[in-house]
């Protein structure tokens, strides 16, 4: 599938995309004593991109019931902060993702409710293989992602107002925003829709 990147009029495809996302990989804890560091894997897969979200169990200590990448706390047993998004990719959906298919990484970003700085790093499959959900999961979200992207608006939600730069998404019924959100404006800005 291709799809016309409006911002140059150019076709996109899964070539395009994957040398538009990739990018050096620096997955070293860096140690910032203000912000508890956490990991996530966006997984983009199939032949007309769709990225994964999960649906987090509403009993989670931090971000019940959000819409979010998988991933989670660093731990010192990851080695580093890649090692943390493959751990928790693995918990969380019983998917194996190694290193050496991790295409790149966005720029950090911090939580503003929980202190997370959080890293979001990028692999893209052929094909998704089978999920298996763990307690943390509510549901899993297999979504489109260009037509996500263009679903971009400014968070309307007082509540979710800390900082200027705040995003919201729509999928069906869900709303994404926050973290994930801010996530999500880095590729769209990579794609320039």
């Amino acid at each position: 599938m291709t799809i016309m990147n409006h911002g140059n009029d150019e076709t996109l495809d899964v070539v395009n995309l994957k040398q538009i996302l990739s990018s050096e990989i620096m997955a070293e804890p860096q140690d910032n004593s203000t912000s508890k560091l956490a990991a996530v894997m966006i997984i983009v897969f199939g032949n007309e991109p769709t990225v994964l979200m999960t649906e987090r169990s509403k009993t989670m200590n931090h971000h019940a019931g959000e819409i979010s990448f998988p991933g989670g706390t660093w731990e010192p047993r990851d080695g580093d902060l890649l090692g943390t998004a493959i751990r928790e990719t693995r918990e969380e959906l019983g998917l194996e993702i190694s290193k050496s298919m991790i295409i790149g990484q966005l720029k950090p970003v911090t939580t503003l409710n929980s202190g997370f700085k959080i890293v979001p790093f990028i692999t893209m499959l052929d094909e998704l293989p089978k999920i298996l959900t763990s307690s943390e999961i509510a549901s899993v979200l297999r979504i489109p992602l260009f037509p996500l992207l263009k679903t971009i608006e400014n968070d309307k939600d007082p509540l979710h107002h800390s900082i200027m730069e705040m995003y919201a998404f729509k999928f069906d019924n869900h709303l994404i925003w926050g973290a994930s959100a801010r996530m999500l404006k880095q590729i769209h800005d990579k794609i320039l829709f």
